[in-house]
């Protein structure tokens, strides 16, 4: 994989109260909160001893977050930025991933393309694109 790891995406309804709960664990904000009327959510960075979090929330009822919120799901995605955004895509298409989100801009990444697939095992993975 010509890609590095970036982020654990984490689901959740409230960014102040869910930066609070990983304070105990050592994490404190990254940067600036931002909102995505693309994806429909806003979110926030953290960092502490562990991986590097994306605290999201979603902007309506029924957005993109709402069945792993629903399931009370909260670790819901991998990220992975990349320089060969394209060739990642067709790679893990390769390896019978499928594509949930469509290649957009995203406001946390400066407007660099992301997107969303599936992996056979069920689990969702997000590419950014390094440039």
């Amino acid at each position: 994989m010509n890609a590095a790891f970036h982020h654990i995406g984490v689901a959740c309804r409230d960014l102040d109260s869910e930066t609070s709960r990983f304070a105990a664990l050592g994490y404190e904000q990254e940067g600036t909160d931002f909102t995505d009327p693309i994806q429909g959510v806003s979110g926030r960075f953290l960092v502490g001893g562990g991986p590097r979090l994306e605290l999201l929330v979603p902007l309506s009822t029924e957005g993109c977050l709402a069945p792993w919120l629903k399931t009370g799901a909260k670790l819901y995605h991998l990220a992975y930025m990349t320089p060969d955004f394209d060739g990642e895509i067709l790679r893990l298409r390769g390896q019978g991933a499928k594509t949930v989100v469509q290649p957009v801009p995203a406001v946390a990444f400066g407007g660099r393309r992301i997107t969303f697939l599936m992996l056979p095992n069920m689990m969702l993975v997000e590419l950014i694109s390094e440039t």
